[in-house]
């Protein structure tokens, strides 16, 4: 893969990982009230769940890109 073509898929992913983190901060801060209210968060919990894992994915495509730059 091209070096500019990685730098190019890199700068898009650190966009997302920081969108991601925003998002579950909120989520997880949501959670909190929920259960603080006595809310019924298993919808939330769930949903939270799935965004870690897109998260997790996140990070680990990021890492990848890293590699192809400093093998």
């Amino acid at each position: 893969m091209h070096k500019d073509t990685i730098m190019d898929e890199l700068r898009q992913v650190e966009l997302d990982v920081v969108e991601g983190e925003r998002r579950l901060a909120e989520l997880e801060e949501l959670l909190i009230e929920s259960k603080r209210l006595n809310e019924n968060v298993t919808k939330l919990e769930a949903e939270l769940e799935v965004m870690r894992k897109i998260q997790l994915d996140r990070e680990q495509n990021r890492q990848r890109l890293l590699s192809l730059l400093h093998p």
